[in-house]
């Protein structure tokens, strides 16, 4: 029967994924504002060492420093909780499964290309750990300590990501290791590291190649059921090439592996990255796209049910979702429509062009205001304008605006006499004099130098007078 989540803050733990001695890993959800919500995996800590300050100590410092490592192959730590008497980290969710059960699951040598790609994933995720500063620029000199399948992560992108860095020993750690306290897996431990010694990134490199020979054979290097008998064995460094058990492993791929397995720290490679590019050079890796698909195969049943028990996260914050904007579309309904924008007829020409003409609630479509109230305005100014032209003929009073009165108004040119065809004079030449016009057609006035006259007395107001929309 499925976990009942239980909600802690912002995050939701579902389905416990794997459990180790001091953590168990859970499939969480992050519960965002308005809907938003990211399936995520929870390192929470065991109740029984939540309540001791040096286990909390060493949980805090796995956080501080995963932070610091910002590296594709490295599981990245996105948020640290300590609510309600619980203690756990939120980590990236990755799609895959650890080696330790791919190794279990598949039964038998893994194929030295996918070996070499997983061995190189894996030291270049080391190697950033390794390389990794503070917010000052100085190393933090971190040293994992704990590297084994069970913290390899091959995801079905083919990508391998290194995790659990709980144990880890940087310089200047807060929590710091209870002398004489052995922590980490014998059987991947470098011989340094159990004699109690100082460790640097070469511990790493041992343990990785520790990784890399039981995937190649199938079998555990150090397979021993007496603790004392183990230490006594790795403390000897005597083991065998990995082509000694399965033959057809190149013999450049066996020196690559015995030097990483040196028991002298100054034998090995200096560093993860030059055990890295030892490989690349050594062995062709299989491309990440066919590694995925090996692990889509391999742990077909386990990503089956994982990807079911996502799938469901999924469904009930889409359910959220929903909830959230059906509230959201509630409430917007109960508000009153606000009442658009209607420019009054007094605006200026300016003032109308700087009104707005979208309104909330208003739905997007193309909106031709604008250009009616210009053409309004426009033909305002243009009446505004006629009527201005008339009272320069003697003060009279303005006349219905009507087709025949604005011909009389307008400037007798050539292309613009409205006069009926019919009684239309010749066009005049330059030898005959200008034909007599009308009576009550305005003239232009003679270009003389006769002083302008006096304005005209302001005609009476009256309802039909548009004068005053014109700008002084």
């Amino acid at each position: 029967m499925a976990e009942a989540p239980r909600t802690i803050g912002r995050y939701a733990l579902h389905t416990a994924l794997a459990s180790g001695g001091m953590a168990t890993v859970h499939l969480g959800r992050l519960l965002g504002p308005v809907g938003f919500s990211r399936t995520v995996a929870i390192k929470r800590l065991h109740a029984s060492f939540a309540q001791d300050p040096d286990f909390v100590s060493m949980f805090l410092d796995e956080a501080r420093l995963a932070a610091r490592i910002r590296h594709p192959n490295v599981v990245p730590v996105l948020d640290v909780v300590a609510l309600e008497g619980e203690l756990f980290l939120v980590m990236e969710y990755v799609q895959g499964e650890a080696l330790s059960r791919l190794r279990r699951s598949f039964g038998k040598p893994i194929a030295v290309p996918v070996v070499a790609r997983i061995a190189v994933d894996m030291l270049n995720g080391l190697h950033a750990a390794h390389e990794a500063k503070n917010e000052r620029g100085e190393p933090l000199d971190i040293v994992h300590r704990d590297v084994s399948p069970h913290n390899i992560l091959v995801g079905v992108d083919g990508i391998s990501r290194v995790t659990d860095f709980g144990i880890a020993k940087a310089e200047n750690r807060i929590q710091t290791t209870r002398e004489g306290q052995i922590k980490g897996k014998l059987a991947y431990m470098a011989p340094e590291q159990l004699r109690e010694r100082a460790v640097d990134r070469r511990t790493d490199v041992y343990a990785a190649a520790v990784v890399v020979w039981e995937a190649l054979t199938a079998k555990k290097l150090f397979a021993r059921d007496d603790p004392g008998a183990m230490v006594a064995r790795i403390l000897e460094g005597n083991v065998q090439r990995p082509s000694a058990l399965v033959p057809g492993i190149p013999s450049e791929v066996d020196a690559i592996v015995m030097q990483g397995l040196a028991a002298n720290p100054d034998a090995r490679f200096a560093s993860a990255q030059e055990m890295a590019l030892a490989l690349e050079h050594a062995v062709r890796l299989e491309p990440a796209a066919r590694v995925g698909q090996w692990v889509e195969q391999v742990a077909a049943s386990s990503l089956t049910e994982r990807a079911a028990a996502v799938a469901d996260l999924e469904t009930a914050s889409h359910s959220s979702v929903d909830s959230v904007r059906s509230f959201m579309r509630e409430a917007s309904q109960s508000l009153p429509a606000p009442e658009p924008e209607r420019p009054s007829s007094t605006h200026s020409v300016a003032q109308v062009s700087s009104l707005s003409v979208d309104s909330p609630g208003e739905t997007k479509t193309p909106n031709r205001r604008p250009l009616v109230l210009v053409a309004v305005v426009l033909g305002v100014l243009g009446i505004a304008a006629v009527v201005a032209l008339s009272r320069t003929s003697g003060g009279r009073a303005p006349e219905p605006i009507t087709a025949a009165s604005s011909a009389k108004t307008a400037e007798p040119t050539p292309e613009t006499t409205l006069q009926p065809l019919a009684s239309a004079p010749p066009p005049p030449s330059a030898s005959a004099p200008a034909p007599e016009q009308p009576a009550k057609v305005v003239h232009r006035p003679a270009a003389t130098h006769k002083p302008p006259a006096p304005p005209p007395p302001e005609p009476t107001k009256n309802p039909s007078d548009f004068s005053n929309l014109t700008r002084e």
